[in-house]
């Protein structure tokens, strides 16, 4: 009766969530998700609003969009965050030395912005906009690698991934529908004064956030990273030779993707309107090579070290340690940086990260890339009005989508990472199909509005609308349901396949991937709505869903497989790298 009773209490559900919610660490993801939200929807959304009320032209406002590559390769200097300390801050915590400043930057630049007229003062308002979005972009990396380091069997990284999606739409609301409410109330500079200081409050009280642990002494954390280079010379690695080869490739190829988007950024931010480069032409050419030169070849070149450890060649025999006439230098850290994130993933996963990398690209592709032509669809195609589509989509549809992440955290808890991921993306395809039907007019979905009663809720909630709106929302209302369910399974899947040690780097990779894809399919998304039109492109971005479907399956396979060979259910590979 005890053990039936003690089964019962151990049994997974909403009690499992209730006090996972309970646990600090979950008001503070909740605080940090909100903190990830708040500053690209005042960056690179609501500002066009205040650049638009402030008359600045549309070619000048194309400068302000480059604040966007931020976040689109913020892989590139992730690496700092991992194994770079800040001069008097290293006492606060791995995590929390990044996060605390950055998300004090980022209230600083908001102020300063609101001060500021941006039709007379445009340079000092981009060069704002553009720290600001750096700052933002830095703290995510350190946000998400927070995550990771600090999860437990209370707060579990299922939950805290969950909770980070949450804080980040409600985020995205306030920063977007609500702010531009604001600002039609008490004004542009009021709006970004308030959201401002909510960035500045919110940095103060990351101070009191916890932290992976870390030791007070600095001195006792310079012999700890002392040692971890030491580890580069025990028996059994590879050689410095094998090292500094790795080093130099993939250096260079991290140099280059640098060099060129710093030059590009210079470039834009220094030309005249007829002068200045396209920035989607930019990411479309040079986004493909950039992730070559910093994933896929890096890759390789990982695998190539990989290969010479596990098969002993040219890996150490005997090891006399540094303090036994090896002296510890610069490239040793620079390798522990940069190649070894690469070397251990590549190590650990083999094979597998093909299939990884697969879901990467495939899973989010079709919200990604949609989400630019939304508005084009609702107001355009269907003749929806503003206010129509701002209620259906930024009201209902927000809060659909943290309905959706509440109820994929309580499956996830129940039934399981993969299985609420294999859900989530066939979901996410299948609503496509309810816009291919509203596409063609939209019979199915308005019938089944009428049936449930939805259609007569919309009527009384929005009297504004027209015979039209219900099935709008309804079907964004299910679309957000599913990205709600599948955002949650997929960013709690994405930080379970990174290793603790080296979560910064390895996550950020991974979301860039995510990021980029999206942004490099819309070319030939736009030209196929041109040439087939919606209804078509919708049943084709539903087929493209059920591929990543198919490749959540494959590795829900690899998954079990792998837990049963180790003897566990279901494994965590970032506590297995531990």
């Amino acid at each position: 009766m005890g053990d039936a009773q003690a089964e019962k209490k151990k049994k997974p559900g909403w009690r499992t969530v209730l006090r996972s919610l309970r646990n600090r660490k979950s008001g503070f993801m909740a605080l940090f998700g909100f903190a990830q939200g708040l500053p690209p929807a005042l960056f690179l959304g609501t500002l066009y609003a205040w650049l638009s009320e402030a008359e600045v032209d549309l070619e000048t406002m194309g400068v302000f969009s480059l604040v966007g590559l931020a976040y689109a390769f913020q892989f590139l200097w992730s690496p700092l965050l991992d194994k770079v300390d800040i001069p008097g801050l290293s006492k606060l915590g791995k995590r929390k030395q990044w996060i605390a400043p950055m998300q004090l930057i980022v209230g600083i630049a908001l102020l300063v912005m609101s001060f500021l007229d941006p039709k007379n003062a445009l340079g000092w308002f981009s060069l704002l906009a553009a720290v600001g979005a750096f700052a933002s972009a830095t703290q995510d990396i350190a946000i998400n690698a927070w995550r990771i380091d600090v999860a437990d069997e209370e707060a579990t990284l299922d939950i805290l991934s969950t909770i980070t999606q949450m804080g980040f739409r409600l985020a995205a609301l306030v920063g977007g529908a609500f702010g531009l409410i604001i600002a039609e109330r008490i004004g542009w500079p009021q709006t970004y004064l308030i959201m401002g200081a909510i960035m500045l409050g919110i940095g103060i009280a990351s101070l009191f956030a916890p932290d992976a642990t870390v030791s007070d002494d600095t001195a006792a954390t310079a012999a700890a990273n002392a040692d971890e280079v030491a580890e580069l010379y025990n028996a059994g690695e590879v050689t410095e030779k094998v090292r500094t080869r790795a080093l130099i490739a993939v250096g260079v190829l991290w140099g280059w993707a640098i060099i060129t988007v710093v030059v590009f950024m210079v470039r834009s931010m220094t030309a005249t309107p007829d002068t200045r480069p396209d920035v989607t032409l930019f990411t479309t050419t040079y986004g493909p090579l950039i992730v070559l030169a910093t994933v896929v070849l890096p890759a390789f070149i990982a695998a190539w070290v990989a290969r010479q450890k596990r098969e002993g060649r040219n890996v150490i025999h005997a090891a006399p340690g540094v303090g036994a006439g090896h002296t510890v230098k610069f490239t040793d850290h620079l390798y522990r940086a940069l190649v070894l994130p690469l070397v251990e993933f590549v190590g650990r996963l083999g094979w597998s990260l093909v299939l990884i990398l697969a879901i990467v690209l495939t899973y989010r592709i079709c919200d990604s890339i949609w989400g630019v032509f939304a508005y084009p669809f609702y107001l355009g195609e269907l003749g929806y009005t503003g206010d129509e589509v701002a209620f259906a989509s930024k009201f209902f549809g927000v809060f659909a989508i943290i309905f959706g992440l509440a109820l994929g955290g309580w499956i996830i808890t129940v039934f399981g990472r993969m299985f609420t991921l294999t859900l989530g993306a066939a979901l996410a395809a299948a609503t496509n199909l309810l816009y291919a039907d509203l596409a063609v007019g939209g019979p199915a979905m308005q019938a089944a509005s009428d049936a449930i009663g939805f259609s007569a809720l919309i009527g009384w909630m929005a009297p504004f609308g027209g015979e039209g709106l219900p099935r709008l929302t309804f079907t964004i209302f299910w679309e957000n349901l599913a990205i709600g369910i599948a955002g949650a399974a997929y960013i709690a899947w994405l930080s379970s396949i990174v290793a603790k040690k080296y979560a910064a780097v390895q996550y950020a990779l991974l979301a860039s991937l995510t990021l980029l894809v999206g942004t490099l399919g819309r070319g030939a998304l736009g030209e196929m709505i041109e040439v087939k039109g919606y209804h078509y492109v919708f049943i084709f971005t539903a087929l493209i869903g059920i591929v990543a479907v198919v490749l959540c399956v494959l590795e829900w396979i690899r998954e079990t497989r792998a837990g049963a060979k180790s003897g566990v259910v279901q494994p965590d590979p970032q506590i297995a790298a531990e």
